[in-house]
């Protein structure tokens, strides 16, 4: 596990380069190489020029040649490889998954509309890819054009209480301890409860919102106790929050360095990936990089 790399996704795009900057400095922390990968769409071979190109090259590629100049303005990484392909780029970015640590790319790419929150690679590669996959959103989302990053911030993980999973918490751990950060674990809680009965039913007694309140965070102090004892540097805060889990998450993200969510797990008669709608809403709205886990092995 120790040799896989770090894998940026570019394509000549700003958002691309900032995703570059994101993986560099992931790479970095983790001693790990650096994987520039550049997915060339496949040009009709109708045309002269693709008739006449032949495979791809990194050393002639432009985009690459953009990727490397900023690497070495950059510096500080101990390896840095620089890899391109061509073929269909939503197929072949969750595939680049398969031999990475972590694979992070920009929200949007140079394709589709300019008024997109979430280009189709990127979700593609979130719900498909086999490691985290990490999506750098543009500066600026909430109208704050000039709002700075905060590579500093804590990490802010969403947790189900009813199910929390294993991947997704150490993962988080495990980053809040690279980055030397707090975590803070967000989980959410129904309310205000909602009850359908049928004409005639007695309804029920009231539910007692600091009651709910409090069993949530036993439960949630309860499984975070293994990730604390084996992360005793890093410093938790739990947020027990009431209602939408998404928004609670998109708000943290504003002084966030980071948002970790995971993947969906597959459903019996829904055997294709998903994802969740609170995942696929944070990759929407959220201010800071998002990580996106997917299960442990087996589980999906």
């Amino acid at each position: 596990m120790n040799d896989q790399p770090v894998v940026a996704a570019v394509d000549g795009s700003q958002d691309g380069l900032r995703a570059l900057e994101w993986a560099l400095d992931a790479a970095r922390r983790r001693g790990a190489t650096l994987r520039v990968l550049h997915v060339r769409a496949d040009l009709p071979r109708t045309r002269p020029e693709a008739r006449d190109a032949g495979p791809p090259g990194a050393d002639e590629d432009p985009v690459l040649a953009q990727a490397r100049a900023r690497v070495d303005e950059l510096g500080g990484t101990p390896s840095v490889e620089y890899v391109v392909t061509e073929g269909v780029p939503g197929a072949l970015l969750p595939e680049a998954g398969a031999e990475a640590r972590l694979l992070v790319l920009g929200s949007r790419g140079r394709g589709g509309f300019a008024s997109l929150l979430l280009g189709s690679n990127s979700l593609a590669a979130a719900r498909d890819a086999v490691c985290p996959v990490v999506v750098v959103p543009r500066p600026g989302r909430g109208g704050e054009e000039d709002a700075p990053a905060r590579p500093d911030g804590p990490v802010v993980v969403g947790v189900n209480a009813d199910g929390p999973d294993a991947a997704t918490l150490g993962f988080a751990f495990a980053e809040a301890a690279l980055r030397r950060t707090g975590l803070r674990v967000v989980t959410a809680y129904p309310w205000p409860l909602q009850t359908m009965m049928l004409p005639g039913e007695v309804p029920p007694a009231q539910a007692d919102q600091e009651a709910i309140e409090h069993e949530t965070r036993v439960l949630a102090d309860g499984f975070l106790a293994p990730y604390r004892e084996r992360h005793p540097e890093v410093v938790t805060e739990v947020a027990v929050e009431p209602g939408d889990a998404a928004g609670h998450l998109v708000g943290g993200s504003r002084d966030a360095s980071l948002v970790v969510v995971g993947r969906h797990r597959r459903r019996l008669f829904a055997p294709a990936r998903m994802m969740g709608s609170v995942t696929q809403a944070v990759l929407l709205h959220a201010h800071s990089p998002v990580a996106v886990v997917p299960p442990v092995p087996g589980e999906e």
